[in-house]
Formats: C-alpha cells, structure tokens, sequence
C-alpha cells in the first residue's frame, strides 16, 4: 500500500480488540466484538446551504434548503455522469450516504428505478432523516446500515446494479477509505455487463493515482474528469467500455440538462478533454 490511512472508521471497524489478555481474563473466554468507532457529526450553515462535516472542517456534503433533493455541490453532479450512458437504470447503488444527496436525486429522478443506499455510521442515518430530508424506505428505496466492503463482496448483490456510486470518505477526507483492487473487483461483480461506477477521488493527493490504479486492474476502462472544488476529480468505471462517440454523448447531454438541469455537457467536454492527446 501506498498510504496506510489514519481512520478513525476504518481503523477501528478492523480492529479486535487488545491482542494481550489481561491477567484476569480466562483462556477461553471469547473477546466480546468491537463496536465501530466514528467521528462527531457536525453541521454548519452558510448561504441557505447546510454542510456536513465530521467534526473537522472538510464538508462532507451539502443541501439547499430551498432544493434539498438538488445535488448542491458539483462533484456530487458530475457523479451522475453515468446518466450519459444508461439513461434508464434498474438498480442505482450509493456507498456512503454523505447529504443522501445522491440518493434523494436518484430516487426522484428516476421513478422507476429502486435505489439502495449503504452506509456504516448510524449517526449519518440518523442525521439524514431529520436534517437532509430523506425519505422514508418504501418498495424502491433501500437505506441499509452496513460496511461497503461487505455489500460489495455479498454475492446476493453480484451483477444486479446499473450504476455504482461510491463516495467513501472519513473525517480527514483526503482519500476513500476502501482502496483496494480487491474492494474494486468486488464492486465490478455487482454490476451487470454494462454497468457503471462512479468515485470520488482527490486529485492532489497520493491516494488518487492508488485508487485509478485498483480500478484499471478491475474495470475494463477508466475515465476521469476534470477537477473541481478542492481536488474533487471523479473517476468512471466501466465494466465494458462503451465505444467513443461524443456526438451521441452530446445529444444526450442536452436530454440531461433539459430533464434535471444538471449540467451534464460539461461531462462531455471533461470527457473529450480525458480522450484527447496529451
């Protein structure tokens, strides 16, 4: 590994407990599971905009009061930029709840769909529910309390998702805290053959070329676009790389921006730009 992450989540939810037995302990008595530990959920709100952080000031997402199921922040737009390529999924999966952000828009945006949210801290439930607006589970929506790393690797969830997000992120926020090859082949198998995942990645940071390097190894293709906010950079995985054709890809743009408003010809052009000779 190249950085061996300081994480509260993910050290603790790895750890068993002291490996020494005190002098009172018996052999044989089982060391009694350790419970996760998490960072503070903290809110902060600026501008008609409340903010998500974990007890630090890295925003971990963010909500419009007056929009609160519009994706306020751009990296979390750019994060379906896999609507250019799929324009009616069956399946859309969140790792990490963050805002619910990705999850309330996909939930409205595509009545058809169900969706499934997979997030580890009960706080992030909790918080989402009285202060993000999410919506109660109903027949197509799926919120569940649980690891990522286990969801991925269950293979009840194998080739059963159109679109992937992962937006995996702890308190110091400057890289996710599932890396792996392993955790990206996982991901591959839960998508179908013409699945898509989308990552959030920090650009200015060793964690970056880490993580595009696992998912090269696990996907068919991997394509980035361009930075925005603090180094946000999202990567796109396919699992079989549709062919290049900016023309049809701009057509579809238009049908985005003018169903949602996102500004889905930007991708496009971070696209061309991902394609083009350096």
């Amino acid at each position: 590994m190249l950085i061996k992450r300081k994480s509260i989540e993910a050290d603790a939810n790895r750890m068993e407990g002291p490996r020494k037995r005190t002098a009172v302990a018996k052999k044989d008595t089982p060391k009694p599971p350790r419970k996760p530990k998490f960072a503070p959920v903290t809110l902060s709100e600026q501008d008609g905009v409340r903010y998500l952080h974990f007890g630090t000031e890295w925003v971990q997402g963010a909500m419009r009061l007056r929009k609160p199921d519009w994706p306020e922040l751009e990296y979390a737009q750019q994060m379906m930029a896999w609507m250019l390529f799929n324009p009616a999924p069956q399946h859309i999966v969140q790792l990490g709840l963050g805002t619910a952000a990705l999850t309330k828009f996909s939930y409205r945006q595509f009545p058809e769909a169900r969706v499934t949210a997979i997030e580890l801290n009960p706080s992030v439930l909790a918080i989402c529910a009285s202060m993000f607006k999410l919506p109660p589970e109903d027949e197509r929506l799926s919120v569940v309390e649980m690891d990522a790393m286990d969801f991925v690797l269950d293979p009840l969830n194998h080739d059963s998702i159109d679109a992937l997000q992962v937006d995996l992120y702890d308190a110091t926020a400057r890289g996710p805290v599932l890396d792996t090859p392993e955790f990206y082949s996982a991901c591959a198998a839960c998508l179908k053959d013409d699945g898509i995942m989308t990552v959030n990645l920090f650009g200015d940071h060793p964690s970056y070329a880490k993580n595009l390097k696992a998912m090269m190894f696990a996907f068919d293709d991997v394509w980035c676009l361009p930075e925005v906010h603090e180094g946000n950079v999202i990567a796109i995985a396919f699992k079989q790389a549709p062919p290049v054709d900016f023309s049809a890809w701009y057509e579809r743009a238009a049908e985005i921006t003018a169903a949602t408003k996102l500004p889905a010809k930007s991708w496009v052009n971070g696209l061309k730009a991902w394609h083009s000779p350096q």
